[in-house]
């Protein structure tokens, strides 16, 4: 399969949201604390882009960059010797891009309690050719009631992105 850029007449199949769904799993250590002891903030926000892009490579079948990251929450500090899960899927496609969601878990790498939700992303991927160039993914079909909410979700995630970037574009304008 070729990843250049489809036209409008070439529409790519849908894909369901299961097809390209992924946890990576990494125990935390020493060298990844901060200076209060617990695991740094950048840590977290490395695994969550490595499991978007992954998530987003598998979905467009191909190169995907990151294009943003939209409300990273840290819930509960992460601690040396966490085991954490980064569980990620696509939310939401566009013509070249996906919105990524992605769930972080953690439990103790000697324990049987419940892993926890420990954070929360949301990113923004375009897909792209081998000259770096925008492709056409195909788009995400949501098999559950939840993946439809997230679908939702994700549409007005957009929205506001795009309202933003406007607003600022006509603040600088001004100037």
């Amino acid at each position: 399969m070729t990843h250049q850029a489809t036209t409008a007449d070439e529409a790519l199949p849908g894909k369901p949201t299961a097809a390209s769904r992924t946890t990576l799993s990494h125990i935390m250590t020493v060298n990844d604390t901060n200076l209060l002891g617990t695991v740094h903030g950048g840590v977290i926000m490395k695994l969550a882009d490595d499991a978007a892009g992954a998530v987003a490579g598998r979905h467009s079948e191909g190169p995907a960059v990151t294009a943003s990251m939209d409300e990273m929450a840290f819930l509960e500090p992460v601690r040396v010797g966490d085991l954490v899960h980064v569980r990620a899927q696509v939310n939401w496609t566009g013509r070249t891009s996906m919105e990524v969601g992605v769930r972080v878990m953690a439990e103790r790498w000697n324990e049987s309690t419940p892993a926890t939700q420990v954070g929360s992303a949301y990113l923004v991927f375009a897909a792209i050719d081998e000259n770096g160039k925008p492709r056409s993914v195909p788009p995400v079909v949501p098999e559950t009631e939840q993946d439809r909410r997230r679908y939702q979700e994700a549409q007005i995630r957009r929205t506001h992105r795009l309202a933003r970037r406007r607003a600022i574009k006509e603040l600088r304008a001004q100037r």
